[in-house]
């Protein structure tokens, strides 16, 4: 019978874990030694779709291989971020993540495939962009307290517009309305463009509008801006103060664009592409081009972005879970 010997086993262990790791760093060191493929999950010629070509472009050369764009559009940004979820961990499948694929959709759509706090390593927060408040001219009403004071004296008069049952945008309506005891009516569109220009003509009163329809939208005088929902005022609206100085307390909501791994995709890899979009996003081509887009860079670690999106989950289950609502894919 052979005698047990503790620290012959512990050092077989360390051996093994000096295999693991050298391998690992080997990989690091290496990648990557091929394209690259970013899943973008919405249609081309989106919001979505820019950012990703963007950032794709910006940080090919940064790693030396060719980072190319495949569009994966369908339920909410679900499929697509389904596909890379269950993609092989080592680098070369990444997501273009939002508000709406890791965030909300899980959270309204029953079975949606993937847990995206466990299926997915979260690997850069690229911008994050503020929404606007935006009422109809004709309203008449010139602030955020002259809105809660009128749906407070009118309940059920006032109506706001969204891109569809369980966009972010109803979601920050939602809010506001959990937020202030408002007796106010979602109306959904099917698009973005739909809901501003139901804002334009008076079939809705108001919107948490995405900044970039808003921002010409207000500065052409065809709505009224009232706040904008980041935690500080915007350079592109220097003058529209934010919804905690108008009176709403803690109320932040930023709509935000990132990068995402399969799980399981090892730390080096992902440190290295960490770093090679923080590279970009300071790069004098991608400023002005986040600029012109009412972007925010946001450059940290990837462990700073886990905590961005658990924080963002935590307050959106509570929302969705008060307004009780749920989307079919």
């Amino acid at each position: 019978m052979k005698r047990f010997r503790p620290m012959a086993y512990a050092a077989a262990a360390l051996a093994l874990l000096t295999v693991f790791f050298t391998r690992d760093s080997a990989v690091a060191e290496t990648y990557p030694v091929r394209p690259i493929k970013l899943v973008a999950a919405f249609a081309p010629g989106g919001p979505a779709d820019v950012m990703a070509r963007l950032i794709a472009a910006s940080i090919s050369p940064i790693l030396g291989q060719n980072v190319f764009v495949e569009n994966r559009p369908g339920a909410g940004g679900t499929l697509g971020a389904r596909e890379v979820a269950e993609s092989t961990p080592d680098g070369y499948t990444l997501l273009l993540a939002n508000t709406a694929n890791i965030v909300i959709s899980p959270l309204l759509i029953k079975d949606v495939g993937y847990d995206p706090a466990k299926a997915l390593a979260p690997v850069a927060n690229l911008g994050t962009t503020p929404n606007i408040l935006i009422a109809n001219n004709g309203l008449g009403l010139k602030s955020v307290q002259e809105v809660i004071d009128y749906a407070r004296k009118n309940p059920g008069k006032l109506n706001f517009s969204s891109a569809g049952i369980g966009t972010p945008l109803h979601l920050i309506g939602e809010m506001f309305k959990q937020r202030m005891g408002l007796d106010i009516i979602h109306v959904p569109y099917k698009s973005g463009g739909q809901a501003t220009q139901a804002v334009m003509t008076g079939e809705v009163q108001f919107s948490f509008d995405s900044a970039q329809p808003a921002i010409p939208a207000i500065e052409n005088g065809n709505v009224q801006g009232l706040a904008v929902t980041s935690d500080k005022r915007i350079p592109q609206l220097p003058n529209l103060p934010t919804m905690i100085e108008a009176g709403v307390p803690d109320f932040v909501s930023v709509s935000f664009t990132g990068i995402a791994a399969p799980a399981g995709t090892p730390p080096d890899i992902v440190q290295k592409l960490n770093a090679a979009i923080n590279q970009a996003l300071q790069s004098d081509q991608v400023k002005p081009v986040l600029s012109r887009l009412a972007v925010e860079a946001q450059i940290g670690s990837a462990d700073e972005f886990a905590a961005f999106l658990n924080k963002e989950r935590d307050q959106w289950s509570a929302v969705v879970k008060r307004a009780d609502i749920h989307v079919s894919e």
